[in-house]
């Protein structure tokens, strides 16, 4: 423990994060630090965004690379705070989402891309395509509302060849392929629980692995609860649909950053270092996720023939099909827009058209 007391740190929370912090009783569990947030994404950014525009103190914080733009103004930059080695030793094209404007404004903890998993009980051979998945009657588990809907649009308009903002990051949401996206993901949830509308990630892996659905994608990190789940033997992994341009996965990573509010930069810097070690790292793995360090990730072993298939699909979607969102400042306002719109068309409210126009709109009231 510092001088200056116990290192505050605001975590994100979820199956796929805690048990690094479960394992790791030193740090978390020993007065080492003061958690003074722990939550789901949405709900530390918002609780984040208050306590730093407040000047509160936050020594590490939790947070991701499509978040870190919008939060920029109250990270330090970490180029000459973290070690070379330690950055060096870290995937560079996460390292590379993590740069707001040519500035490491956090340092990588995962890569997160989805696979899908599918019932082979059910469905033989699992869908390829998005054309394929709607030609069939098989029921996709998607999230109805924030990252997730939004994400999933993105997915379905880039691998179509369309785009959500020009070169000058000016909106182009209204395109032939944003309107098709819309009317797939009502589709598909046309046939699948009435409930999709409402759910977000935990409610999709629940159905997946409940069988109230015959696929999902599922993170890296939701790996262990498909593993240890009555129906491991049943659940296969395949790569994420292909659009009918390209096969895309839209793709980030959780990082930490250390915001201008922090009491003890030289403390947080080695809870930093600490985190993207290999140790660490190798926790994190454990569980399923990509974490960023690669000597980490090369070590760890697959466990069993599925595994090594999930193991390698991932690799080859990080490798090949990564897409993610331009750097924008005020992207999540654009992100509560969009997926709002989206919900409202899963729910019947608007049509396809009209989501689209909503989030036009919205994009340009935004960055005007």
């Amino acid at each position: 423990m510092s001088a200056a007391g116990p290192l505050r740190v605001a975590l994100v929370a979820g199956p796929m994060y805690d048990h690094l912090y479960d394992q790791l009783p030193d740090v978390f569990a020993s007065g080492a630090v003061e958690v003074v947030v722990r939550a789901d994404h949405p709900t530390l950014n918002r609780r984040v965004a208050e306590m730093l525009a407040a000047g509160e103190r936050i020594d590490v914080l939790a947070t991701h690379s499509k978040y870190a733009p919008s939060q920029a103004a109250w990270l330090r930059p970490l180029d000459d705070l973290l070690d070379p080695a330690v950055v060096g030793g870290l995937a560079p094209g996460a390292v590379g989402l993590c740069r707001v404007g040519g500035v490491l404004r956090c340092a990588p903890r995962l890569i997160d891309v989805r696979v899908l998993w599918s019932r082979a009980d059910r469905l033989p051979t699992p869908p390829d395509t998005w054309a394929e998945l709607l030609a069939s009657d098989a029921v996709l588990g998607f999230t109805g509302r924030e990252s997730g809907a939004f994400g999933m649009f993105f997915e379905l308009v880039a691998g179509a060849g369309g785009r959500l903002f020009d070169d000058e990051l000016r909106p182009t949401f209204v395109s032939d392929a944003a309107i098709e996206a819309v009317v797939t993901m009502q589709r598909l949830a046309a046939r699948a629980p009435g409930e999709l509308p409402g759910w977000h990630y935990d409610d999709v892996d629940r159905a997946l692995l409940e069988g109230e659905v015959d696929m999902a994608a599922a993170w890296p990190g939701g790996w262990g609860a498909i593993r240890d789940s009555a129906l491991a033997d049943v659940l296969v992994p395949s790569a994420y649909p292909a659009g009918p341009v390209r096969r895309v996965s839209y793709s980030g990573c959780h990082a930490w950053a250390v915001p201008t509010t922090c009491g003890d930069v030289v403390g947080a810097v080695e809870l930093v270092e600490r985190l993207l070690g290999a140790q660490a790292q190798s926790i994190d793995a454990s569980g399923g996720s990509m974490c960023a360090n690669t000597a980490a990730l090369a070590a760890v072993e697959p466990q069993g023939a599925i595994d090594g298939q999930r193991l390698a699909i991932t690799r080859a979607t990080i490798a090949e099909a990564m897409i993610t969102y331009p750097s924008l400042a005020r992207f999540p306002a654009i992100e509560d827009a969009a997926w709002s719109a989206i919900q409202q068309a899963l729910r019947g409210i608007i049509d396809a058209r009209s989501a689209v126009r909503v989030m036009q709109v919205a994009a340009a009231h935004v960055l005007a």
